[in-house]
């Protein structure tokens, strides 16, 4: 998603990078990075643009320089938009990525995206996750022909980050704005505020919105420990499953519950995919309707 559609004249001639993201710290609503790039002779330009650190700008200004960035023919932009379910799901998964994780791959995936395009990226600036110089030298054997500058407040230090800064934050406030809400329930509103844990109108809409057994509704990053709290008095769901012996056979079976505990999922560890396809060890309701599991149809 972006203006990539097009490669200028000007792409195969060195070519300078800004990356940085809006959302991270919400409860709601995706994640997104946003990169701006130029021709590394347009970087004196770009410091006379008015780009700045876009959580300093009024909305107003926000979309206004968005425009103005969009029209410029020496500026390309591109967005990496992560679904709120997306991030819930990787973060509580069995193999765990943290947030940071999350970020760093999005933030390369630009880069990577960008290259593949066509430009000649010779410097790339990114607002950092984590250390700084940790997550240079990661950048740096990702993609060893690039001059990464990594540092806390880029998007106040770099107007081609500054940029960035701009195309993250429009974009998922549209993505807010615009939401469609996979579930019908009745009384659903979009009166959320600005999605950050501490915002009164957030705290209200998580409130009226939560749902003793299914939970919250899609728009909600449910591995977030804020939501934890919305669900003391939440029904319990406990799961029966089968536990098969060491050896893969079902002589000796356990039942044993397994809790849905947090929305994040735990349960026991198969053996092996034979177990999976024979249908030993698996819970009897599988064994006794003769169900199989399919790798191909």
């Amino acid at each position: 998603m972006g203006s990539e559609s097009q490669i200028p004249e000007w792409a195969s001639t060195p070519c300078i990078m800004g990356i940085d993201e809006a959302g991270r710290g919400p409860v709601l609503g995706p994640m997104v990075y946003g990169c701006l790039y130029c021709p590394v002779s347009y970087k004196k330009t770009l410091s006379t643009l008015e780009f700045a650190d876009s959580k300093t700008l009024k909305e107003e200004k926000r979309e206004e320089l968005f425009e103005s960035l969009k029209a410029d023919e020496t500026i390309r932009w591109a967005v990496d938009v992560i679904d709120p379910r997306v991030l819930s799901a990787k973060m509580l998964q069995k193999n765990k990525i943290n947030l940071n994780e999350i970020s760093h791959e999005s933030a390369m995936g630009l880069v990577k995206r960008v290259l593949n395009m066509g430009y000649l990226l010779t410097e790339v600036y990114v607002d950092t996750v984590g250390d700084p110089e940790k997550y240079r030298i990661k950048l740096t054997e990702r993609f060893p022909s690039i001059k990464f500058v990594v540092a806390k407040k880029a998007d106040s230090l770099y107007p081609v980050v500054s940029g960035a800064s701009i195309v993250a934050k429009v974009t998922r406030d549209h993505a807010l704005q615009n939401w469609n809400f996979d579930e019908t329930a009745e009384n659903m509103h979009r009166n959320f505020g600005s999605g950050y844990p501490g915002d009164p109108s957030t705290k209200g809409w998580l409130e009226h919105h939560k749902h003793s057994v299914f939970g919250f509704p899609s728009l909600v990053r449910f591995s977030w420990g804020t939501c934890e709290s919305y669900f003391k008095g939440g029904v319990e769901v406990l799961w029966e499953a089968d536990e098969a012996d060491d050896d893969g056979s079902s002589k000796k079976t356990v039942k044993r519950q397994t809790k849905l505990s947090n929305l994040g999922f735990t349960g026991m560890k198969r053996k092996s995919e034979d177990i999976e396809s024979s249908g030993k060890g698996r819970c009897k309701f599988f064994q006794s309707r003769k169900l199989e599991q399919l790798s191909h149809f």
